[in-house]
């Protein structure tokens, strides 16, 4: 299986188009508005469950390569479905120093907006958007359930913001 557009699911914005707003809180209980990053370039990483296999490793690829985010102005938000609780220790477990956000409850609310989560199994999959300083939607994959994500692709898709 090879990953898809993630505009390609009914309701994820498509390439060109708005991000839709949302508000979470990160691992700290801190709330996190998207659009109070207007002015960076945001990539937004919806993963399934903290402390699961393919996510950590995910995760623990972008906290290794953080300076290709931070070299193209760019901030790592990472949501999935696990309440604040679970996402600080996982956090703390694995260093990872970047917000990851509790799509906790209303359930999946914010992954049903970017046309991401999976009813039949409570989480959301695994789909990328990236977003730029305006907040319009750049990029966007969502990879089948059990392949990963390629840092090849956030790379090309970054550098791609630089010449916008």
């Amino acid at each position: 299986m090879t990953a898809a557009p993630a505009a390609a699911r009914v309701g994820a914005p498509a390439v060109g188009g708005t991000a839709p707003d949302f508000e979470l809180v990160n691992q700290y209980g801190e709330p996190v508005r998207l659009s109070d990053y207007r002015g960076r370039n945001v990539v937004l990483v919806f993963y399934p469950f903290a402390f699961s296999g393919i996510c950590t490793g995910e995760l623990c690829e972008i906290r290794d390569n953080l300076a290709l985010f931070e070299d193209a102005n760019a901030t790592i938000l990472a949501v999935s479905v696990d309440s604040k609780f679970s996402l600080r220790a996982y956090a703390a477990q694995e260093g990872y120093t970047f917000d990851l956000l509790a799509d906790f409850w209303p359930h999946g609310a914010v992954a049903s907006s970017y046309g991401v989560f999976d009813a039949e199994s409570g989480m959301a999959q695994r789909g990328t958007f990236i977003i730029d300083a305006g907040g319009t939607v750049r990029y966007s994959v969502l990879n089948p359930r059990g392949q990963a994500r390629d840092l090849a692709d956030y790379r090309t898709a970054l550098a791609g913001l630089e010449k916008a």
